[in-house]
Order: C-alpha cells, then sequence, then structure tokens
C-alpha cells in the first residue's frame, strides 16, 4: 500500500483524520481503540493513520504488540505559520482602524 505525499492541508482536510487528531487531543490511543469510533474498517483507520505519521501531525511508539499514537507538534507548525500570516494581517488592519477612529473622535472634540 503506497502512502501519498501530502501536504498539511491536504491531510487536514479528511474528516476523519481530522477526528483522529481530535481524539489524541485527549489521551494517546493504540489502533484498536481507535477503530471503535469510526464506522470504517481497520485497514481503512491504518492507512489513514500512516498518512498522519508520515506528515508527522502523530508518533507512534511500539509499547509491546501495541502501537501507541499521540500528538506530534511538527505536523501542525507549516499549519501555524500559514495560520499566523493572516493573523498579522488582521491584526494591522485593525491597528489601522483603531488609528483612524480615534483620530476621528479626537478632531471631533
Amino acid at each position: 500500500m503506497s502512502i501519498p505525499n501530502l501536504d498539511p492541508f491536504q491531510v487536514i482536510a479528511d474528516p476523519c483524520r481530522r477526528q483522529i487528531l481530535e481524539l489524541l487531543t485527549k489521551d494517546t490511543s493504540n489502533i484498536k481503540s481507535m477503530v471503535q469510533n469510526f464506522e470504517i474498517s481497520r485497514p481503512a483507520i491504518s492507512k489513514h493513520i500512516k498518512i498522519l505519521e508520515r506528515s508527522k501531525f502523530i508518533s507512534i511508539k511500539k509499547v509491546g504488540r501495541e502501537r501507541q499514537c499521540s500528538l506530534n507538534q511538527n505536523g501542525f507548525e507549516e499549519l501555524k505559520d500559514w495560520i499566523v500570516q493572516f493573523d498579522n494581517f488582521w491584526n494591522s488592519r485593525l491597528k489601522n482602524l483603531e488609528h483612524v477612529l480615534n483620530k476621528k473622535v479626537s478632531n471631533n472634540y
């Protein structure tokens, strides 16, 4: 089974993968436990998990016979960087608006 290279936005575009990430915000989990939260097959969940691992959204650690999945901050960095540029844009626009409004208020007095 070949796992495609996906950019972070393609990775989180899938609702199943987003749900897996949300589940892992609560605690680490093994694949068997995660499968119980979905109405798709274990192989399908495994493929999603491999995509998340390859994209560095999760880490997998072998504990005995089980594979424990946990969130990995590295996969979120590119998403965060992309969002920050828009935060900066809107903050700048709001500062400009604040400046204009303050100027208008001070001119009225």
